[in-house]
């Protein structure tokens, strides 16, 4: 391991990463407030309020003592010398940059996944536990941890060795034909998740007959949505927490409602959720997304084949020769700011999207208090942060906080009765 410019610029980036994230973290915390805004006096009381924010200083002190020992191991291997013998024991087995790329990348991830089962399993059995959430039984914990094992293995070994050829044998244009391969991929994992890889974890039931299919119905072909695709998916076998969403393209559009979020909702208040969910679909937020994602995967496999011959980088983690395995490890490590930014960057995205579906759903139903009192309703289910800290909203939320969207549903509402 050589102490040069591109370790201190990697050393320095994760620190600095770290440390932005705990003090967002704890700046979340410290803007608990004891007074219950007064929006929500209507279906909060002192002990749910009270809840929700032991619910935040658990989850924080838990995810700050993860985040804190994933970074200490890393650390640790990184400095014991750990990329260096490791690599050197995969070159040892004589292999072809292939092989010997994929049995890196499984002893590595096989090895991070062992280290955060215990992490979890308290986060399932002791925290979700505690707040009256959890509803996973060990053997469905174990089987969907082997589950996700098996499609990880089936999907990601193929695309594995796919990057690891081009790389090897494409030459100068390798990281272009690999980015025609990931966004493929990414295209056609938004058609066959839904159908084939979801349902291995949850049982998605198109909606009954009843009143809520009716009511559906009617809101559907008013605003030309094919139902078909409108599921409930069986949450409950897992955590009693209520949610919805929206996946997938064309045919293999899916949105889940799920059945805690059914049990426990007026059917008016559930067909605006769905509205907001419909919404997604109708902005075509889910093809944004992708393009988004595929923009991010060029510039991460353009730096990479920048990086990938730059022998000081290698160095720098305690290896000698540069190979392709060792630098996608590498370079990910050394643009971990990078991808800081284009995470903050997509949250503000999504933030806006979830803006845009509120809106939605406010035009086609013409019922702002409907998608208001579900909101509420799911904030007090799932023991929401009423008052999260600006900046942790900036770094961390994909959605708008529940507080900022009643408003802003209230407000329009407001001007399209003026």
């Amino acid at each position: 391991m050589t102490v040069n410019g591109y370790f201190l610029i990697a050393l320095v980036g994760l620190l600095a990463t770290e440390g932005i994230d705990w003090a967002a973290r704890l700046l979340n915390v410290r803007a608990l407030q004891p007074e219950l805004p007064s929006d929500f006096a209507d279906v909060y009381d002192a002990e749910a309020y009270r809840r929700s924010q032991d619910y935040t200083r658990a989850n924080t002190r838990f995810g700050l003592i993860e985040s804190a020992f994933d970074l200490a191991v890393l650390l640790a291997f990184w400095l014991a010398g750990g990329f260096g013998w490791l690599d050197g024991v995969v070159r040892g087995w004589q292999l072809n940059p292939v092989w010997a790329g994929i049995v890196f990348f499984v002893i590595l991830m096989a090895a991070r996944g062992v280290l955060a089962i215990p992490f979890n399993a308290y986060a399932v059995f002791v925290i979700e536990e505690r707040f009256g959430f959890n509803r996973t039984t060990v053997s469905t914990f174990v089987l969907d941890m082997l589950k996700g094992v098996l499609v990880g293995a089936i999907i990601g070994l193929p695309l594995m060795a796919g990057f690891l050829a081009l790389f090897a044998y494409a030459g100068g244009l390798a990281w272009v034909y690999a980015w025609v391969v990931v966004v493929a991929f990414s295209f056609l994992m938004q058609i066959i998740a839904p159908a084939v890889i979801m349902p291995l974890f949850n049982k998605f039931t198109p909606l009954p007959e009843g009143e809520l299919r009716d009511s559906v119905l009617s809101y559907a072909e008013r605003i030309h949505f094919p139902l078909e695709g409108v599921f409930t998916l069986d949450a409950s076998r897992r955590s009693s927490k209520g949610n919805a969403f929206f996946t997938g393209f064309g045919r293999h559009k899916r949105i889940a409602l799920f059945d805690t979020l059914v049990e426990r909702s007026p059917v008016e208040e559930l067909v605006a959720v769905l509205a907001h969910e419909v919404g997604h679909y109708k902005k075509r937020h889910i093809l944004i997304g992708t393009i988004a994602s595929a923009l991010e995967t060029a510039l991460f496999l353009g730096l990479f084949s920048l990086f990938l011959d730059q022998a000081a980088l290698f160095r720098a983690f305690g290896v000698d020769s540069p190979d392709i395995w060792t630098g996608v490890v590498f370079v990910a490590i050394l643009l971990t700011p990078v991808q800081t930014v284009l995470s903050v960057a997509g949250a503000a995205l999504s933030r806006r999207q979830e803006r845009e579906a509120d809106r939605f759903a406010l035009d086609t139903t013409g019922r702002a208090d409907l998608l208001v009192s579900g909101l509420k309703r799911l904030s007090k289910d799932n023991l929401s942060n009423l008052t999260p800290h600006p900046f942790y909203v900036f770094m961390n939320y994909s959605h708008p906080p529940t507080l900022e969207r009643v408003k802003a549903l209230d407000a329009a509402a407001q001007r399209s009765r003026a």
